[in-house]
């Protein structure tokens, strides 16, 4: 009898496995020869160059001192280490033998040329809602780059999530396959935006945060996650006391910069890659995200700001800071080292002295961002002009940027200082700087 069950279990085994593999199997697509550049309608190749900008291609598929879209590009997951992959037309180690079909088949399904699963690292989840225009588009501009043989860098990731099959499975959960569908009950500019923003710019990829197998959580869109070290705040706008309007997310989209401070971390290159989208589109991206966020009771912006711009300038009495040396000491190392920047001294915020009051990364419930600018600096993308902030990582201790953070926490959002502070600046101190490499 037992020797019966066993030998039941193990049928059912094999059984299963045979028909996992059959269920997680893809063909491979005959390779081509690599089209001639000059295939390619000219307008079409450069509706795709856009596409690609926008998309913010060059940053995930180039490795730093490598050709653009070379691959190489090392991201660190939860799973282990994965590399990107090479996207010129090479033939031998890009995509110069891959078909149309076969490109709109990695773009839709997440499926590579040879019929291997692509990870999720590679956002298919998001792509698969573009247009077969615009995925023809791109392909048209990626098959007319100056090819570049760059050897493919091996991933490490830990077993079982390794399995490329097993991607299979993660699909059936998660991928929710297909072209983006308007929305009948929401206008033209809506709809575009909701477009750009889940499908072709894929904010969530950064935005939304991932359950346990690394796929964004549906029912948390935009609340927020951790990337590089960095906390992209969540955009239902809850780490910010005032209402943004269209217009100043219009202006962040362009610039990077408002009243709140300037695009940081990952966020610069995104801005610069939006650059490459006309103001229509922008329009419509903020259209989407001031409407998906529309809080319930709003409160007028300006007497939001003006509220905030008095609690700033007010803030804790002196003698209050005297009998707690501590904080006392916080406010003297603000006043010397951030005071001549970010104290306006005027009635309205200026975008060239982002107003802390308004700062989110004072607001959100991680110092991740605070910590980050405080050590690195704000940088700007290619020395384009714009606020910048000196780094104090050698200039501030350990104590001083906790004191300064115990000081503009109770002052500027009235709360205390962050669980566990000190511990997060050591161990962020020790890390490599995040700042990703601008292109």
């Amino acid at each position: 009898m037992f020797r019966r069950w066993l030998l039941g279990f193990l049928v059912l085994g094999v059984a299963g496995v045979l028909g996992f593999m059959a269920f997680a199997w893809r063909p491979a697509m005959a390779p081509i020869e690599t089209p001639a550049p000059n295939a390619f309608a000219p307008e079409l190749v450069a509706k795709g160059k856009v596409l690609a900008e926008a998309g913010n291609c060059a940053s995930c598929h180039t490795a730093e001192g490598q050709p653009r879209f070379a691959g190489g590009h090392v991201f660190h997951t939860p799973f282990g280490i994965l590399h990107s992959t090479n996207i010129t037309p090479d033939p031998e180690t890009g995509i110069g033998r891959w078909s149309e079909t076969a490109f709109a088949r990695a773009m839709r399904e997440g499926v590579a040329r040879d019929g291997s699963h692509l990870f999720p690292a590679f956002p298919f989840d998001h792509f698969t809602k573009l247009t077969d225009a615009d995925i023809k588009a791109l392909y048209a501009y990626l098959m007319t780059l100056a090819p570049a043989s760059a050897r493919r860098m091996p991933n490490d990731l830990l077993f079982p999530f390794d399995i490329r099959a097993l991607q299979a499975a993660w699909k059936a959960l998660y991928l929710d396959q297909g072209a983006f569908r308007p929305n009948p009950a929401r206008s033209e500019e809506w709809n575009r935006g909701a477009y750009l923003v889940e499908g072709l710019t894929h904010c969530g990829a950064c935005h939304t945060p991932r359950n346990v197998l690394g796929a964004e959580q549906t029912g948390h869109p935009y609340a927020g996650s951790l990337v590089d070290g960095w906390v992209p705040p969540a955009l239902d706008l809850s780490a910010s006391p005032a209402r943004w309007t269209k217009e100043e997310l219009v202006t962040f989209l362009r610039g990077g910069t408002t009243v709140r401070g300037r695009a940081v971390g990952s966020m610069g290159p995104v801005i610069k890659a939006l650059a490459a989208l006309p103001d229509s589109d922008i329009q419509a991206i903020a259209a989407y995200f001031i409407d998906f966020n529309r809080p319930l009771n709003p409160t007028p912006e300006d007497a939001t700001v003006k509220a905030l711009r008095a609690a700033a300038g007010k803030g804790v009495p002196m003698t209050v800071w005297k009998r707690e040396p501590r904080r006392f000491r916080g406010e003297q190392l603000y006043v010397t080292a951030c005071g001549s920047c970010h104290d306006n001294g005027g009635s309205t915020p200026v975008a060239t002295r982002s107003e802390l009051a308004l700062s989110t990364a004072l607001w959100q419930r991680s110092p991740h961002n605070f910590i980050n600018i405080v050590l690195d600096g704000v940088g700007s993308p290619d020395d384009a002009p714009g606020p910048m902030m000196p780094p104090f990582r050698n200039a501030l201790s350990d104590r001083d940027i906790a004191e300064i953070a115990d000081y503009l926490r109770r002052t500027r959002v009235g709360e205390p200082l962050w669980p566990f502070f000190g511990q997060a600046v050591q161990t962020m101190r020790s890390q490599p700087r995040s700042w990703p490499v601008l292109r």
